[in-house]
This record gives structure tokens, C-alpha cells and sequence, in this order.
């Protein structure tokens, strides 16, 4: 069960502050983006199962739109640890393997071979995606921190489409649409139940214009150490984030 954590949201980070975590992440402490995906994945699954489907997501059915980038490999992750748990998951994809970066293409590649049914969405646009209404959950994996904006094309469609759903939506990082660093949304920006964001609060989160796009917050640990975040956050308050779990829910 995932706990209460009782930290709020006192320490946070900008997208900008993020992008440099991330970059000390890969360069100083050299984890690859692999990690830190499978890891943001395994955390979104099973934040889906134990705040959605009461710990058992076998016959749930499930909806994963996925952006190109790092948020939509990190998305892919968590629809086949979901699948693997018994639920039937249908990924919508922005970009077939060729457009999105290589660490993101293995994962569409990984479940494909797992058995996964993904749909590219690309220029066809929504031509090809199921009904919204055939879902019980959407994981929202469109776009990530560095999004600034207004969502365009295919995943501006995806927002609407998440948007027509009955389901309940669960994101990744952040609402696709909301700034991460001001907590903005734009026009298009999904509202979501749940929001599982990673490492490290983004400052748009705690803008309490943001709590209606954001829903519940989750704070998920992908292997970061608090060493990354000096200079920028107090590094033994956030070695104490996940002293009891790796998954800790703000709010």
C-alpha cells in the first residue's frame, strides 16, 4: 500500500533545474535512460493497480497514449508490466518506431514482441484509435517536463481524445499540456485523477491552479541520488523522500 507521505509539496524543481538533474544523472552518476525509464514505468504501473484497480489489474482495460520521447518510453514500460499483471492494454502511439529516439523505439519494439497491441497514431491522426469509451483507465505518457506551449497535432488529438474518455486518466510526470515549471495549462492540457510525477516535485505542481489538471499526487524515486540535486534542493531532506517506500504519495 502506498503510504501518505506528509511532505506536500515544500522543496520542488523547475523544468530547467529538472533538464540539469537529469543531465548529472547520466553524465556524473552515469545511469542510462533505460534505467530511469523502466523505473518511472514500474512506478506508473503500479501506482494504476493500487489506486485504480484495488491491487488486482488482471481484466482491467486499459489505455496508454505515448508521446516520442523519454515520457512515452516510461509509458510503454508501465502498459507491459500491466499487461504482464493480466490487464488488456491498448498503446496509442504519437510516432511509429523511426521517429522517436532509440531508448523509446526498444521499448515499442519490447512490446510488440510481448504481445502488446500498439497502434501508431502519427498523421492518420485519430483514424485508428478505439473508441475512448472501451477503457476503465488512460495513462497519460504524451509529453514530458520540457513541454512549452500548446500541444500541437496528433497530440493535441490524443489530449481531446483522453478527454472524451469515461475513464479515469493517470499521468506521467505531469498532465500533458500543463507547464512544469509554472503551472500553466494550455489550452489543451489533460485533467487527470492521479498524477505520478518523478524524482522530484516540479514547482508547477504545487500552483493550486494546477490541483484540477494534476488530481492526487504520487512522487515516484527512479534512482536518482540526492546528490544530483545540490546546490538546488537540500540534499538530506530529499535523501529522506524514500527512506520507507519508493512510491509515496503528496497529497
Amino acid at each position: 500500500m502506498i503510504r501518505e507521505a506528509g511532505l506536500g509539496i515544500h522543496a520542488a524543481v523547475t523544468a530547467e533545474q529538472m533538464a540539469e538533474v537529469d543531465r548529472r544523472a547520466i553524465h556524473v552518476y552515469q545511469m542510462s535512460l533505460v534505467q530511469m525509464m523502466e523505473n518511472a514505468g514500474r512506478a506508473l504501473a503500479r501506482v494504476a493497480r493500487e489506486h485504480f484497480f484495488e491491487g488486482h489489474a488482471g481484466a482491467a482495460r486499459v489505455a496508454v497514449l505515448a508521446g516520442r520521447g523519454g515520457n512515452g518510453g516510461g509509458a510503454m514500460v508501465a502498459a507491459r508490466r500491466l499487461a504482464g499483471w493480466g490487464a488488456r492494454v491498448h498503446v496509442l502511439a504519437t510516432a511509429d518506431e523511426a521517429a522517436m529516439p532509440p531508448v523509446t523505439a526498444q521499448q515499442a519494439r519490447t512490446l510488440r514482441a510481448f504481445g502488446v497491441r500498439l497502434t501508431t497514431l502519427g498523421d492518420a491522426g485519430l483514424r485508428d484509435a478505439p473508441v475512448a469509451s472501451e477503457f476503465d483507465l488512460v495513462l497519460d505518457g504524451l509529453l514530458g517536463y520540457g513541454g512549452r506551449g500548446e500541444p500541437r497535432g496528433v497530440a493535441r488529438d490524443a489530449i481531446a481524445w483522453a478527454a472524451d474518455a469515461a475513464a479515469a486518466v493517470l499521468a506521467l510526470d505531469l498532465p500533458s499540456g500543463l507547464d512544469a515549471t509554472t503551472g500553466h495549462p494550455a489550452a489543451a492540457t489533460v485533467r487527470a485523477g492521479a498524477t505520478v510525477t518523478l524524482a522530484a516535485p516540479k514547482t508547477g505542481l504545487a500552483v493550486p491552479a494546477s490541483a484540477a489538471h494534476v488530481g492526487e499526487l504520487y512522487l515516484a524515486d527512479i534512482g536518482i541520488p540526492a546528490e544530483a540535486y545540490g546546490g538546488m534542493l537540500d540534499v538530506a531532506a530529499v535523501a529522506e523522500w524514500f527512506d520507507e517506500d519508493d512510491v509515496v504519495r503528496l497529497r
